[in-house]
């Protein structure tokens, strides 16, 4: 009995600590989005003394208020965190306490942190459930109901200390930059009644980031002694905001939150960004492609435009006339994989003679870049099938499944595949080398198989990562 209670406490209390890790919300891809948030990123990292290169930048499809460091140097930002936030300040502010954590080592002293709250919750579990083989279910429930905020905080009682020197540490990063600090300031302020709330009702990222008053107010202090408080966001940071947020609404929100954020009297261009989105999402195609096209004879050298273009094109049946949209979005940003990606699926899709020659360059290209890419090795299965290189098509779904955690399918696909590939190629020892990780002989995987076994779906966080942002848009829980 002991033992199973120890079992149960541990699973149970593994809970506890759930704001601080990746939880089972898809990721979404977007070239634009990626590169605004890269082009303010990476200065921060690079004042912290880190590579930025060797971290990651991941967007969450998830409404409520969160960012948080999980997997080593993988920086986590929710959408919601980024549409609420009022200013490029603002998100900027958050990227950077977040990047002290990286820099600052507190990713392994919270992992010791976590262990040291777990304890409590143990006990409180253990204690919980020899109530309730006692036939004290109600104070057993209790007990077991408690577990989780006896874990919290403790958890925040060693993590305090990490808080204020991540918040120190972003007010220094932006002003060695020249960067207002006011950011991260404002966006305290702005949620500073979650301290007041409930642990349950509060947004994810403040039940891991307490606003206590005093942090706030030592924030403010030292963020106002580095005089740069009333320095403005460039124009250029304020319309790329502008872009991002509106982009975000279009296809995460509805048509309602739409037309009441931008309002058809509204003729910027972030409002009629948006309303082309939200138009192409409610296959209202033609007020689409008139938004985007005013858009266009404003902008014509903006690749993104001409790849929503492409988009909406594609989606509402006109896969024909979307290459060439998506073409010149590769003219305007060169290389840049997801647009490569974009162009070889209306090529695929097209299929006129040489477009699965193009597709092929162009997934080989995007591949390069990102070779963890799902979506690009599904298209090139595509390419492949289509040319007649079966083994080599089913190579690539070895590798789209590999990519999505799915090592069933994988390991599946691989073996069809070694057995059709010329012994010693690349290509051939790439199978196998996706047959040996795979391997249902390996303890590693057992619980996969298993799984498979009993017909259950796998929850795979990473499966829809890699595909188009307007695709993922509409496959959202």
């Amino acid at each position: 009995m002991a033992h199973k209670v120890i079992r149960i406490a541990t699973a149970v209390a593994a809970t506890a600590i759930m704001a601080f890790s990746a939880s089972a919300q898809s990721l979404i891809r977007d070239a634009e989005i990626e590169e605004t948030i890269r082009e303010w990123t990476d200065p921060i990292l690079e004042v912290s003394g880190l590579v930025p290169e060797d971290v990651g930048i991941y967007i969450i499809n998830d409404p409520s208020l969160n960012a948080f460091v999980a997997n080593g140097q993988r920086i986590h930002i929710h959408t919601g965190l980024m549409i609420a936030a009022e200013t490029p300040g603002q998100i900027k502010g958050v990227i950077a306490h977040e990047t002290c954590h990286i820099a600052c080592g507190h990713t392994v002293s919270r992992s010791r942190a976590a262990g040291v709250a777990m304890r409590p919750a143990l006990l409180s579990i253990g204690l919980g459930l020899l109530a309730i083989a006692a036939g004290e279910g109600g104070a057993g429930a209790a007990l077991i109901g408690s577990s989780q905020q006896f874990a919290a905080i403790n958890f925040f009682t060693h993590t305090r200390p990490e808080e204020a020197s991540a918040d120190a540490h972003a007010v220094k990063y932006l002003a060695t930059l020249g960067q207002s600090p006011a950011g991260i300031v404002e966006f305290f302020e702005n949620f500073r009644y979650q301290e007041v709330m409930s642990e349950a009702r509060r947004y994810p990222y403040f039940r891991a980031h307490p606003l206590a008053s005093d942090r706030i107010r030592t924030t403010r202090a030292l963020a106002e002694a580095t005089g740069l408080m009333d320095v403005p966001p460039t124009d250029r940071e304020l319309q790329q905001y502008q872009m991002l947020r509106a982009k975000l609404v279009g296809f995460l929100d509805s048509p309602v939150k739409v037309r009441r954020d931008y309002p058809a009297t509204d003729t910027s261009k972030p409002a009629r960004y948006a309303r082309a989105i939200s138009a192409y999402r409610a296959a209202d195609i033609q007020s689409a492609m008139r938004d985007i096209d005013s858009l266009l004879a404003e902008e014509p050298e903006n690749p993104y435009f001409h790849e929503l273009k492409g988009q909406i094109l594609f989606e509402s049946g006109r896969v024909a006339d979307s290459v060439e949209p998506h073409k010149r979005s590769l003219e305007l940003k060169p290389g840049q994989p997801l647009l490569l990606i974009n162009y070889a699926r209306s090529l695929n899709a097209r299929d006129d003679e040489g477009d699965v020659q193009l597709a092929e360059v162009a997934l080989r290209d995007a591949l390069i870049a990102e070779p963890d890419n799902a979506f690009a090795w599904a298209q090139l299965a595509i390419t492949m099938e289509k040319q007649g290189r079966r083994p080599e098509a089913q190579l690539a779904t070895a590798e789209s499944a590999y990519w999505v955690g799915d090592i069933v399918r994988a390991n599946s696909f691989a073996h069809r595949a070694v057995d059709q590939l010329e012994r010693g190629t690349p290509n051939y020892r790439r199978a196998d080398d996706i047959l040996l990780i795979t391997d249902p002989n390996n303890p590693e995987n057992r619980e996969f198989y298993q799984r498979q076994n009993r017909g259950q779906r796998l929850s795979i966080e990473t499966s829809n990562r890699d595909m188009p942002f307007g695709d993922f848009s509409r496959q959202r829980p």
